[in-house]
Protein backbone atom coordinates (compact mmCIF):
# COMPACT_ATOMS: atom_id res chain seq x y z
CA UNK A 1 0.00 0.00 0.00
CA UNK A 2 0.97 3.53 -0.85
CA UNK A 3 0.04 6.26 1.34
CA UNK A 4 0.69 9.67 0.67
CA UNK A 5 0.42 12.47 3.12
CA UNK A 6 -0.57 15.79 1.66
CA UNK A 7 -1.85 19.08 2.58
CA UNK A 8 -1.94 22.89 1.68
CA UNK A 9 -0.96 24.47 4.62
CA UNK A 10 1.66 24.56 6.95
CA UNK A 11 1.79 23.89 10.62
CA UNK A 12 -1.39 20.50 9.73
CA UNK A 13 0.61 17.88 11.51
CA UNK A 14 1.55 16.31 7.84
CA UNK A 15 5.23 15.21 9.04
CA UNK A 16 3.96 13.48 12.43
CA UNK A 17 1.33 11.85 10.35
CA UNK A 18 3.56 10.28 7.89
CA UNK A 19 6.04 9.47 10.90
CA UNK A 20 3.22 7.71 12.97
CA UNK A 21 1.74 5.99 9.98
CA UNK A 22 4.66 4.55 8.77
CA UNK A 23 5.45 3.22 12.54
CA UNK A 24 2.26 2.13 12.64
CA UNK A 25 2.42 0.06 9.25
CA UNK A 26 5.84 -1.09 10.03
CA UNK A 27 4.36 -3.40 13.12
CA UNK A 28 2.34 -4.99 10.70
CA UNK A 29 5.01 -5.38 7.66
CA UNK A 30 8.35 -3.81 5.90
CA UNK A 31 7.37 -0.40 5.69
CA UNK A 32 9.52 2.57 3.87
CA UNK A 33 9.07 6.72 5.12
CA UNK A 34 9.90 9.12 2.23
CA UNK A 35 10.77 11.99 2.86
CA UNK A 36 9.46 14.35 -0.25
CA UNK A 37 9.33 17.34 1.47
CA UNK A 38 12.29 20.17 0.82
CA UNK A 39 12.29 20.86 4.65
CA UNK A 40 13.59 17.42 4.99
CA UNK A 41 11.28 17.48 8.52
CA UNK A 42 11.06 13.71 8.54
CA UNK A 43 14.92 13.23 7.88
CA UNK A 44 15.47 15.56 10.41
CA UNK A 45 13.26 14.04 12.91
CA UNK A 46 14.94 10.65 12.68
CA UNK A 47 18.08 11.96 12.68
CA UNK A 48 17.87 13.25 16.17
CA UNK A 49 17.47 9.39 16.92
CA UNK A 50 15.85 6.30 15.46
CA UNK A 51 12.64 5.06 13.95
CA UNK A 52 11.49 1.42 13.56
CA UNK A 53 11.22 2.02 9.61
CA UNK A 54 13.44 2.77 6.89
CA UNK A 55 13.55 6.43 5.54
CA UNK A 56 15.04 7.73 2.37
CA UNK A 57 14.00 10.89 0.20
CA UNK A 58 12.38 10.72 -3.07
CA UNK A 59 15.01 10.55 -5.30
CA UNK A 60 15.89 6.95 -4.13
CA UNK A 61 12.61 5.70 -3.48
CA UNK A 62 11.78 3.98 -6.72
CA UNK A 63 14.79 2.04 -6.57
CA UNK A 64 13.61 0.82 -2.84
CA UNK A 65 10.06 0.82 -3.16
CA UNK A 66 10.17 -3.02 -4.21
CA UNK A 67 11.41 -4.25 -0.97
CA UNK A 68 8.62 -2.79 0.79
CA UNK A 69 5.28 -4.24 1.80
CA UNK A 70 3.87 0.02 2.38
CA UNK A 71 5.29 3.17 1.72
CA UNK A 72 4.60 6.47 3.36
CA UNK A 73 5.19 9.81 1.42
CA UNK A 74 5.60 12.54 3.20
CA UNK A 75 5.04 15.14 0.57
CA UNK A 76 6.02 19.15 0.05
CA UNK A 77 3.08 21.75 1.33
CA UNK A 78 1.43 23.42 -0.98
CA UNK A 79 1.88 21.14 -4.25
CA UNK A 80 1.12 22.00 -8.10
CA UNK A 81 -1.87 20.95 -10.07
CA UNK A 82 0.71 18.72 -11.77
CA UNK A 83 2.07 17.43 -8.60
CA UNK A 84 -1.24 16.32 -7.34
CA UNK A 85 -2.34 14.45 -10.57
CA UNK A 86 1.73 12.33 -10.17
CA UNK A 87 0.77 11.65 -6.33
CA UNK A 88 -2.98 10.57 -7.41
CA UNK A 89 -1.63 8.13 -10.21
CA UNK A 90 1.29 6.78 -7.90
CA UNK A 91 -0.67 5.81 -4.43
CA UNK A 92 -3.36 3.94 -3.42
CA UNK A 93 -4.35 6.29 -0.32
CA UNK A 94 -3.96 10.34 -0.58
CA UNK A 95 -4.24 10.89 3.12
CA UNK A 96 -5.01 14.86 3.72
CA UNK A 97 -4.45 16.16 7.26
CA UNK A 98 -5.93 19.80 8.79
CA UNK A 99 -6.59 21.19 12.07
CA UNK A 100 -9.79 22.11 12.83
CA UNK A 101 -9.37 25.82 12.33
CA UNK A 102 -11.11 27.82 9.95
CA UNK A 103 -7.78 28.75 8.10
CA UNK A 104 -6.94 25.29 7.58
CA UNK A 105 -10.28 23.97 6.69
CA UNK A 106 -10.30 26.86 3.98
CA UNK A 107 -7.04 25.82 2.71
CA UNK A 108 -8.55 22.08 2.72
CA UNK A 109 -10.86 22.95 0.72
CA UNK A 110 -9.12 24.46 -2.34
CA UNK A 111 -6.85 21.12 -1.94
CA UNK A 112 -9.94 19.24 -2.28
CA UNK A 113 -11.15 21.55 -5.29
CA UNK A 114 -7.34 21.06 -6.79
CA UNK A 115 -7.36 17.20 -6.49
CA UNK A 116 -8.48 15.45 -9.51
CA UNK A 117 -11.92 13.65 -9.40
CA UNK A 118 -10.32 9.98 -9.79
CA UNK A 119 -8.41 10.47 -6.26
CA UNK A 120 -8.63 8.17 -3.25
CA UNK A 121 -9.03 10.50 -0.44
CA UNK A 122 -9.64 10.71 2.82
CA UNK A 123 -9.16 13.77 5.54
CA UNK A 124 -7.56 13.42 8.81
CA UNK A 125 -8.69 16.08 11.39
CA UNK A 126 -5.08 16.45 13.17
CA UNK A 127 -4.11 18.36 16.56
CA UNK A 128 -7.71 18.54 18.23
CA UNK A 129 -7.55 20.58 21.10
CA UNK A 130 -8.78 19.13 24.63
CA UNK A 131 -12.37 19.34 25.88
CA UNK A 132 -14.13 21.71 26.65
CA UNK A 133 -13.06 22.84 23.20
CA UNK A 134 -15.79 21.62 20.37
CA UNK A 135 -13.52 22.03 17.48
CA UNK A 136 -12.71 18.85 16.16
CA UNK A 137 -16.50 17.84 16.48
CA UNK A 138 -17.63 20.52 14.97
CA UNK A 139 -15.09 20.27 12.05
CA UNK A 140 -16.15 16.62 11.16
CA UNK A 141 -19.49 17.99 11.57
CA UNK A 142 -18.93 20.50 8.72
CA UNK A 143 -16.85 17.77 6.33
CA UNK A 144 -19.61 15.30 6.55
CA UNK A 145 -22.39 17.79 5.87
CA UNK A 146 -19.98 18.50 2.74
CA UNK A 147 -20.10 15.22 1.86
CA UNK A 148 -16.33 14.80 2.32
CA UNK A 149 -14.44 11.54 2.98
CA UNK A 150 -13.00 11.68 6.69
CA UNK A 151 -11.99 9.59 8.97
CA UNK A 152 -13.49 8.75 12.09
CA UNK A 153 -10.66 9.01 14.24
CA UNK A 154 -9.58 12.18 15.19
CA UNK A 155 -5.57 12.73 16.41
CA UNK A 156 -5.92 15.13 19.85
CA UNK A 157 -3.19 17.72 20.51
CA UNK A 158 -0.13 16.39 22.72
CA UNK A 159 3.03 17.11 23.89
CA UNK A 160 3.98 13.83 23.36
CA UNK A 161 4.37 14.71 19.45
CA UNK A 162 7.12 17.57 20.24
CA UNK A 163 8.86 15.24 22.65
CA UNK A 164 8.83 12.76 20.32
CA UNK A 165 10.16 14.80 17.39
CA UNK A 166 12.76 16.47 19.85
CA UNK A 167 14.11 12.72 20.68
CA UNK A 168 13.85 11.23 17.28
CA UNK A 169 11.26 8.07 18.33
CA UNK A 170 7.92 7.63 17.83
CA UNK A 171 5.72 9.06 19.99
CA UNK A 172 5.20 5.51 21.78
CA UNK A 173 8.93 6.18 23.14
CA UNK A 174 8.57 9.85 24.19
CA UNK A 175 8.92 8.88 27.68
CA UNK A 176 5.59 11.72 28.08
CA UNK A 177 3.13 10.99 30.17
CA UNK A 178 0.36 11.29 27.38
CA UNK A 179 2.32 9.05 25.18
CA UNK A 180 0.61 5.57 25.33
CA UNK A 181 -3.14 7.69 24.98
CA UNK A 182 -1.53 9.82 21.54
CA UNK A 183 -0.36 6.22 20.44
CA UNK A 184 -3.71 4.61 20.79
CA UNK A 185 -5.05 7.80 18.64
CA UNK A 186 -2.52 6.84 15.61
CA UNK A 187 -3.27 2.89 16.27
CA UNK A 188 -7.13 3.56 15.50
CA UNK A 189 -5.84 5.87 12.52
CA UNK A 190 -3.77 2.89 11.18
CA UNK A 191 -6.71 0.46 11.52
CA UNK A 192 -8.73 2.98 9.73
CA UNK A 193 -5.89 3.16 6.81
CA UNK A 194 -5.97 -0.79 6.74
CA UNK A 195 -9.48 -1.32 6.75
Amino acid sequence: MIITIVGFKGGIGKTSTAVHLACYLQQKDKTLLVDGDPNRSASSWAGRGKLPCDLCDEESAASLAGKYKHIVIDTKARPEVEDLEALVSSCDLMVLPTTPDALALDALMLMVKAIPKNANYKILLNIIPPKPSKSGDEAMEFLKDEKLPVFNTMIRRYSAYQRASLRGVPVYESGDAKARIAWADYQKLGAEVMS
